[in-house]
């Protein structure tokens, strides 16, 4: 199978990526990243794109599975316009070229919580997208919402204090459904979610992405 990959710098991404090489189903995997980011590999092509202009790279946006792991922070990305381009416009826009290219399948890392109707900006974010995605009718469309993600030697602060914090209520039992996640679990659930569902949707929670990426 061929792989598409955007938001393959991020943590998840890379670990997405590695997994992917890795993987023997996999024959070719292209990354659509900003500046080189990957050493070179048989199996890898890392095509340097201006997402502004995505249109303009619409024929590499092809393959048997597309991954969109894309996201940013409010912080890192200044204002709230600025975030929705990246986490929205670009995602959505790489979905639509991918639908269009005849892409079967397109894999979807959002977040839990995300809800098109929510007065959280975050989750209304990811909600929305989840919704345009849907309604682009790929042939498999899997969705997966994970709760806070571990990214290794993160500097975000609030991921700091929330980690900790999640992890002192689950001692006690407590916030189960709000277990933090690796960032390699989550990448090897993304991929083995191609294989393991045929629903047209599927949107996948805490529970079933840990089960996955074991």
């Amino acid at each position: 199978m061929k792989a598409i990959i955007i938001g393959a710098s991020g943590a998840t991404g890379k670990s997405l990526v590695s997994r992917l090489l890795q993987a023997d189903e996999f024959s070719e995997v292209t990354v659509l990243v900003r500046h080189n980011v990957f050493e070179a590999h048989p199996k890898l092509k890392q095509i340097v794109v201006d997402f502004e202009r995505l249109n303009d790279f619409a024929e590499h946006i092809t393959g048997d599975v597309a991954f969109s792991c894309m996201g940013t922070t409010l912080k890192i990305a200044g204002s709230k316009a600025a975030q929705w381009k990246v986490d929205y416009d670009y995602q959505y826009l790489f979905a639509q070229i991918a639908c269009h290219n005849g892409v079967p399948a397109f894999v979807l890392l959002s977040a839990q919580n995300a809800n098109a109707s929510s007065s959280i900006f975050y989750s209304k974010m990811k909600g929305r997208l989840e919704k345009v995605v849907e309604e682009l009718h790929f042939n498999k469309l899997i969705i997966l919402q994970p709760s806070l993600l571990i990214r290794p030697n993160t500097d975000r602060l609030t991921e700091k204090i929330g980690l900790k914090v999640i992890r002192a209520f689950n001692k006690l039992g407590l916030l189960e459904k709000l277990a933090p996640l690796h960032v390699n679990m989550v990448a090897a659930a993304m991929i083995k979610s191609v294989g393991a569902f045929n629903a047209m949707v599927k949107k996948i929670g805490v529970k079933e992405i840990a089960e996955l990426g074991k």
